[in-house]
């Protein structure tokens, strides 16, 4: 096994990982970092397919491309989780589904 299909090995490991958490966790913030995962193994994923076929250039700049929507998906999310901990005073999302108003 070369190194590179160590680190795709790798990359599919986080993308189970992020996979897990959110089936199992019911907390927005730790969603919302369960999603970073699952993107980081995604990300990770580009980056080694691009270097296995030769062209890693286009991995990283798929990898760039990752970085700035995940940033911008965590952001909204921190957000979001934010203002319904405020009206709320939950960040389960059990409790959260069944507010009504």
């Amino acid at each position: 096994m070369t190194p590179l299909h160590v680190l795709l090995a790798g990359a599919f490991i986080l993308l189970g990982i992020g996979l897990y958490g959110l089936l199992v966790i019911r907390n927005m913030i730790k969603l919302v970092i369960a999603i970073q995962i699952m993107v980081k193994g995604a990300m990770l994923a580009f980056v080694v397919a691009g270097g296995l076929n030769g062209q890693l250039n286009l991995g990283q700049s798929l990898a760039l491309t990752v970085i700035t929507a995940d940033t911008i998906v965590a952001i909204i999310g921190l957000a979001l989780a934010i203002r319904i901990q405020e009206r709320s005073g939950s960040l389960d999302v059990d409790e959260v589904m069944n507010l009504e108003g």
